[in-house]
């Protein structure tokens, strides 16, 4: 997703006025060609506004809510639900806190506490979709933003999600509209107004029963991709052996 050169440039005037592009983009850690490209093409990366934003130590999702398709962000940003916080958690630390609790349960120690890894994990897009999902959600989205059902499909599998399709999710959902970008790895919790420890807190606070429920639902969701790419392997081979 994009956002206008017009647009970019005028911003850019506001936020960094004595900067030269090459300046800028040293700042930003970008290329200085993959501005230059972008401006030309007339369309600016939302990463590039995001990388930019940083480098002048603003708000995040005050910048973004300059442009025009962003432009509710800032004043959409809301706390998570606990359903999201545990979305974002990895598969692995999910079966980590069950093995944690289950190992204090029989040694009758407290429970040790697990470091989580960072946002996004192997499958965040998705568990974020199904965490916030009312029915019909995608087919929602791909109605009101136009894009086909298989692209949408294609760029969750992928663990991807544009700023647009997920600020759109989020709208529809009716939740932080800057929730999706910290699912898709754009931008941090804490860019997202997130409370500190908001992941810790949520896993604290969800029954043993609850939670292996949900670590199980992984695992199947885990066990019916492996298949898929098992199966995407041997059609593969199959056809090199009947080439060979």
């Amino acid at each position: 997703m994009t956002v206008s050169a017009v647009s970019f440039q005028r911003w850019l005037d506001v936020v960094a006025p004595a900067m030269s592009h090459a300046a800028v983009c040293r700042a930003a850690g970008i290329k200085r060609s993959t501005l230059a490209q972008q401006l030309v093409r007339g369309r600016v990366s939302v990463a590039t506004v995001i990388a930019v934003s940083r480098s002048r130590r603003l708000s995040v999702v005050e910048s973004l809510s300059v442009f025009p398709d962003y432009r509710d962000v800032a004043a959409g940003v809301a706390q998570p639900s606990d359903a999201e916080l545990l979305s974002q958690i990895s598969d692995m630390d999910l079966l980590r806190e069950v093995l944690a609790r289950s190992a204090a349960a029989e040694s009758g120690a407290d429970e040790v506490q697990i470091e989580f890894s960072p946002i996004p994990h192997r499958a965040s897009v998705r568990a974020w979709l199904d965490a916030i999902g009312p029915s019909g959600l995608r087919q929602q989205l791909c109605r009101s933003t136009g894009i086909a059902p298989q692209n949408l499909s294609a760029q969750i599998s992928a663990n991807r999600l544009t700023p647009g399709l997920a600020v759109s999710c989020a709208r529809i959902a009716g939740v932080g509209l800057a929730n999706g970008l910290v699912a898709t790895g754009l931008i941090t919790p804490v860019e997202a107004g997130w409370a500190p420890g908001s992941r810790a807190e949520a896993l604290r606070k969800t029954a043993n029963s609850v939670l292996v429920a949900l670590a199980a639902e992984r695992m199947d969701a885990l066990s019916r991709t492996l298949r898929r790419r098992e199966q995407d392997a041997a059609a593969a081979e199959s056809v090199w052996e009947n080439i060979g």
